[in-house]
């Protein structure tokens, strides 16, 4: 358990803030949100956060998609696909949200923020996996084979079907992790990323998307959502329920505009 580990006791040193604002009806915001909650934390004005919540139907693009030659297509095709583009906060390449999968992400203070990267990944990605194994998922670290967005730190069943994504951002004083956890409806993953990835000319095999209702049959989102908490409380303690004061949304307010594709503003 991650609290008999060293990369807690460094990573954790307060009890962590739960937001549960969603703002699935404004998918570029709800994404500002998370920038605006880094920016803060970094900064001291807020301890450690954490969001977790149900978004929409969206694509979010890593920065390097931003600047690859079919990223204008791959929007389209995102839009096309009923998808809302966004520019992501994390790194890595194009992934899906959909009504079937759970948001999550943790803003940490950090004064050198790149000498522990790997152990943020490790932070989460054991704390994911473990809340996992508990629903019955024969749950593992480390990436699959011909996996979208591929990642080292992703979070798999039986080292075939990816279930987890995890990215990471540094900024100076602080780091986010973000992560996506598929429930449900494994197809609407396909149909979101095969034309997308087919634009942004990357390959990957559409067998090694996977959801967490493939592996254990009736998991619905509450139950996840459950175990995750459950293991937050007992490897982390439990977190102290927290909303948006007013100088957080205002600064979403204004970071939002960032995080739109400029393919997409016409």
């Amino acid at each position: 358990m991650c609290d008999n580990d060293h990369s807690s006791n460094i990573l954790l040193t307060d009890r962590v803030r739960l937001v549960r604002d969603a703002y699935s009806d404004r998918p570029g915001f709800g994404t500002a949100v998370s920038d605006a909650i880094l920016q803060r934390v970094a900064a001291g004005e807020l301890g450690p956060t954490m969001r977790l919540h149900r978004p929409g139907r969206v694509l979010e693009f890593g920065r390097r998609d931003a600047v690859t030659p079919g990223f204008e297509g791959a929007v389209r095709a995102a839009t096309d696909a009923g998808f809302t583009p966004i520019i992501r906060l994390a790194g890595g390449r194009a992934a899906v949200y959909h009504e079937g999968t759970l948001a999550m992400s943790l803003a940490l203070p950090d004064p050198q923020p790149a000498a522990r990267t790997h152990a943020r990944f490790e932070l989460l990605a054991e704390l994911l996996a473990g809340a996992l194994r508990d629903l019955g998922v024969d749950a593992r670290i480390g990436e699959v084979a011909g996996e979208y967005c591929p990642g080292e730190w992703s979070v798999n069943a039986r080292g075939r079907s990816k279930l987890v994504g995890i990215g990471q951002r540094l900024i100076r004083g602080g780091s986010h992790l973000g992560a996506v956890i598929v429930v449900r409806d494994t197809a609407l993953v396909r149909k979101a990323l095969v034309p997308v990835y087919e634009a942004l000319e990357l390959s990957w095999d559409t067998d090694t998307a996977g959801s967490i209702e493939d592996e254990v049959p009736g998991t619905g989102l509450e139950a996840v959502e459950a175990a995750i908490l459950a293991r937050i409380a007992a490897d982390w303690g439990q977190p102290v329920d927290a909303s948006l004061d007013r100088d957080t949304l205002a600064a979403a307010e204004r970071l939002e505009p960032s995080h739109r594709p400029r393919a997409s503003a016409a």
